[in-house]
């Protein structure tokens, strides 16, 4: 048990930082769903703007 006292703060601190990174992560997917660019700007002048929306014709 003194084990387990002695880790719980890591085991906590862990588990925090891990879901703030799954909920990045699950926001990122949602915006990437909607359309939305990650960085934020218009794809009009970026050149990798073909890879990551494909043309409608």
């Amino acid at each position: 048990m003194e084990l387990f006292l002695h880790y719980l703060p890591t085991v906590l601190i862990c588990l925090a930082l891990a879901a703030v990174v799954a909920a990045i992560i699950v926001h990122l997917v949602r915006e990437k769903k909607r359309g939305k660019s990650s960085c934020g700007c218009h794809c009009a002048g970026c050149p990798m703007s073909g890879a990551c929306h494909s043309r409608k014709t």
